[in-house]
């Protein structure tokens, strides 16, 4: 499913997160455990780190930054002083359908987080309850924003451990 040519900002912002999440998902489907978590030398990032690791950052924003909620499970159990990349490697101890189970009900708790927001008559600057003191605010738009720019980027890196694990390219 390409990103919409047309349509309002919202619409728009959210239809390029939409793609770019299908884009990692379409990487990741139809491998093996084994493949999931096969790196791409000499970088130690695997398919399955960058679901479990995206899983991690929608909750992250929407969830923990939009809302000011705390970490639910997984997260909030984890030592991230003892291992800050833990959703990158814990995620060779899950199997696919655990991670593309974490990776679709994250996505859908972000969606049902953004549509709430939409509704309000702030909309997409609907400002954010969790900021370092020492930063400004961000609002709906700008965590939007970011997660075109966090799932483009893991999207790159899927396209590359993919086509080495299997030759398979494209979207």
């Amino acid at each position: 499913m390409a990103p919409p040519e047309q349509g309002d900002e919202a619409a728009q912002l959210r239809g390029y997160v939409d793609f770019l999440r299908d884009s990692l998902r379409m990487k990741a489907e139809g491998l093996t455990a084994k493949q999931l978590h096969t790196r791409h030398e000499p970088s130690a990032l695997t398919l399955g780190g960058l679901l479990k690791h995206l899983a991690f950052v929608e909750h992250w924003w929407f969830s923990c930054v939009l809302h000011g909620r705390d970490f639910a499970e997984p997260w909030a159990s984890v030592d991230w002083d003892a291992d800050e990349d833990w959703d990158y490697n814990s995620a060779a101890a899950n199997t696919p359908a655990e991670l593309f189970a974490l990776f679709d009900a994250t996505i859908a708790e972000s969606d049902r987080i953004t549509d709430e927001a939409l509704a309000t008559p702030e909309g997409l600057d609907t400002i954010a309850v969790r900021h370092p003191a020492d930063e400004d605010p961000v609002n709906l738009r700008y965590i939007l924003l970011h997660m075109i720019e966090e799932h483009g980027r893991h999207a790159g890196h899927a396209d590359l451990i993919r086509e080495s694990i299997d030759g398979s390219t494209g979207e």
